[in-house]
């Protein structure tokens, strides 16, 4: 799962806006912006959420789950290439 604070946090990472990132996922920035208000792990259908997944990972993001490294967060995978989110 995902949860809202790594959204938010991925997209801090990357320096993009939701606008961008919605673009990016093939997804529409209300969309972007319900799942980032979730409490807690994101809400959504499991399409959505495997869009917004991909383009991030596609950007260069790594989700870390709960277990890894001792809890939620994001990071680099690698450097990111500087166009990975356009569409």
């Amino acid at each position: 799962m995902i949860t809202a604070a790594q959204i938010r946090a991925a997209r801090a990472l990357l320096g993009i806006d939701q606008r961008h990132l919605a673009q990016a996922a093939g997804l529409s920035v209300p969309t972007i912006q319900r799942m980032e208000a979730s409490d807690g792990q994101v809400r959504g259908n499991v399409e959505s959420l495997v869009k917004l997944v991909e383009a991030l990972e596609r950007a260069g993001v790594e989700l870390l789950g709960e277990s890894a490294a001792g809890g939620w967060g994001v990071r680099f995978k690698a450097q990111p290439s500087p166009n990975a989110l356009d569409t």
